[in-house]
């Protein structure tokens, strides 16, 4: 029997490939990828009423909140002090040049003033406000991009059902219509594509509803539920709103059909130190995501804030594996940015301002030495970036590249170099060194 639900689910898969006309992205697409992966660095924002708790945004599911304790949450959410021009003001001070907020997070509230559902900010809550437009508006007058985080789970929709792996504490009856969920779902996501001007989707939550690849029979199961996200109808209505909206998915698999750009969770590309990676790196434009202390949402115990240090050379590191750098922050109930975020977010501006340079525009270098040292590169200029050295020198094997000059990139000064049978060798004298990052500028014949 396991051999036949094997085989009827191989069938099933091969059909639904064959079946589905291959995502051809548009030409304004592929201008909008080219524009994601040259701008390197963005602004995650988490926030919700969930903030209120103080718990960051899986409150719901971690404290077993049920549906009808949970609603009670908007009825005193009112974020008098939330400040849409000082926050994308932050964003470009710190050097961001775009900005994805959460429209809807896994608690099923909206963000934003959905006609779809009265569960949203300006319906449901005292504050009567729609911050994503407002958000909208202040970017467009800053020049920083929007997207939309959108979570496909939903713990709060009735018709979210069959329940995934997350959720089943929250006291909703154990029935639902799966087609009516979607059909909730993308209208909503038809709202934010058609009704406010964003570059593109950031969604999530898509991993809640994946059957173990190691059980046919619940994978099986699965589809004769009904329990199928039907991604390709999503993502063409989305290009047909507009083909340059951007669509990336936090499913942590290689991109899927209908996608524009891969996302890698609290990780560098490819790696897995946090238990969210390991996904193999496909061809589209990359981005990592990480926060600044250890919560995406507001969290009131937790204190430990990332150093400036630690957050530079994320995004160093980012660039140079090829990825964006997209920095959470957890707005306080209030509406406020933490303290500790905004000096961190300063300070780094303050360092891309004098480095940007070297990251904005930029690619992947050759030049890599298992984290320690990058590399990013554009048009003929190889940036070096040493971020731990614990010699004065520094030997790159197999390069066969002609030189024209090598300097310190911080003050233009020569670097001192050897290139001989593809072995480069510069030294670092240590009163060249940053404790930041130290930048050598290769300038190629």
């Amino acid at each position: 029997m396991k051999r036949v639900f094997a085989l009827l689910f191989g069938i099933f898969v091969f059909q639904l490939a064959v079946s589905q006309k291959k995502y051809e992205p548009s030409k304004e697409n592929i201008g909008a990828r080219a524009w994601f992966q040259d701008a390197k660095y963005g602004m995650f924002i988490h926030w919700g009423v969930y903030s209120l708790l103080g718990d960051g945004e899986w409150v719901m599911q971690n404290q077993d909140i049920p549906v009808d304790r949970y609603e009670l949450l908007p009825s005193f959410f009112n974020p008098i002090n939330f400040d849409a021009k000082e926050i994308v003001g932050l964003a470009k001070e710190a050097g961001m040049k775009y900005i994805a907020i959460t429209t809807k997070h896994h608690d099923g509230f909206a963000m934003y003033d959905s006609k779809i559902s009265n569960y949203n900010i300006v319906s449901a809550t005292p504050y009567g406000k729609d911050i994503f437009r407002m958000l909208e508006q202040e970017c467009k007058k800053q020049g920083i991009k929007l997207f939309a985080y959108y979570s496909q789970l939903d713990w709060h929709h009735p018709d979210y059902y069959p329940r995934g792996w997350t959720g089943r504490k929250t006291a909703r009856p154990e029935f639902g219509d799966w087609s009516k969920y979607l059909d909730y779902q993308d209208a909503q996501i038809k709202e934010l594509a058609e009704n406010y001007d964003i570059a593109g989707f950031w969604f999530d939550g898509w991993w809640d509803q994946a059957p173990d690849k190691e059980d046919w029979h619940k994978a099986v199961e699965y589809r004769i539920k009904g329990a199928e996200w039907n991604l390709e109808k999503t993502y063409r209505m989305i290009h047909e709103v507009n083909p340059a909206l951007l669509i990336g998915n936090n499913h942590h698999e290689l991109p899927f059909d209908g996608e524009d750009f891969q996302m890698f969770e609290k990780d560098l590309p490819g790696k897995n130190t946090s238990g969210f990676g390991g996904a193999d790196i496909g061809r589209l434009p990359i981005e990592t995501c990480e926060t600044i202390n250890h919560s995406w949402g507001f969290n009131l115990q937790d204190g430990k804030h990332k150093s400036v240090k630690n957050l530079v050379q994320y995004l160093v590191r980012a660039s140079g594996n090829n990825a964006n750098f997209l920095l959470n922050i957890g707005p306080m109930p209030n509406g406020e940015i933490q303290k500790e975020h905004k000096d961190r977010l300063r300070k780094m501006g303050e360092w891309i301002k004098n480095n940007g340079e070297t990251i904005y525009g930029t690619r992947q270098g050759s030049i890599s030495f298992q984290e320690k040292i990058v590399s990013t590169i554009k048009g003929n200029k190889i940036y070096v970036h040493i971020l731990e050295l614990n010699r004065n020198e520094v030997i790159v094997s197999d390069f066969h590249q002609k030189i024209k000059k090598v300097i310190f990139f911080k003050d233009k000064t020569p670097v001192k170099y050897k290139l001989k049978k593809g072995e480069l060798k510069f030294k670092v004298p240590e009163n060249k060194k940053d404790h930041l990052d130290t930048i050598i500028e290769i300038t190629l014949r």
